[in-house]
């Protein structure tokens, strides 16, 4: 079994982010899992904080990275870059640096978004290449699934309702858990 924790990097009930992460799940093969996680109740960064020892939040996030075989970064867009709260997430993740390797390291990573605007999430997952860079994974570029006027391929509900980007996902979904298999803890990871 293959297993990919996505991550939806928007704290709004109503999130097409959140949507889409949902929406991945049910797009899944078999042999593959997508498990989901949020960044609710991931406190500010603080050195302090941190001195005092990771939060309960972080580190349960941590570890559910850390035995994952893929990251999937389910990505909104603030003012054409990584929204604040979702940035703030990987940096505690990465804290303290000397688990960097462990939990980082070679770890297959994909990004896509939605966003109720015309160009998707386009600006957010370039912006996440350097933060990907830096913590040395191994980002998945075979495919890009970035989801514009969502409010169109969402319903009021959240499930989606659009055809195409259901088979664009589930593309998506199948070429990145192949990758994640093939390279991931129990792969050939680095």
């Amino acid at each position: 079994m293959t297993t990919i924790l996505g991550i939806s990097g928007s704290l709004r009930s109503g999130s097409y982010n959140t949507a889409l992460l949902n929406a991945a799940q049910k797009e899944t093969i078999p042999g593959v899992e997508i498990e989901a996680a949020s960044i609710k109740g991931i406190p500010l960064y603080d050195g302090d904080v941190e001195a005092e020892g990771i939060p309960h939040e972080v580190a349960t996030l941590k570890e559910r990275v850390a035995q994952a075989d893929g990251l999937l970064l389910v990505t909104p867009e603030y003012n054409n870059s990584i929204p604040g709260p979702f940035k703030n997430a990987i940096d505690w993740i990465s804290r303290p640096s000397s688990d960097v390797p462990r939990i980082f390291h070679g770890l297959p990573v994909a990004v896509i978004g939605a966003s109720p605007g015309a160009f998707g999430t386009t600006s957010a997952q370039t912006a996440w290449l350097p933060v990907l860079r830096t913590l040395r994974t191994r980002p998945w570029f075979e495919g890009r699934l970035m989801v514009s006027r969502a409010n169109q391929v969402f319903d009021d509900n959240g499930e989606l309702v659009d055809d195409e980007i259901r088979k664009r996902l589930r593309e998506f979904i199948e070429g990145f858990a192949r990758f994640a298999a093939a390279f991931g803890r129990r792969g050939q990871r680095a």
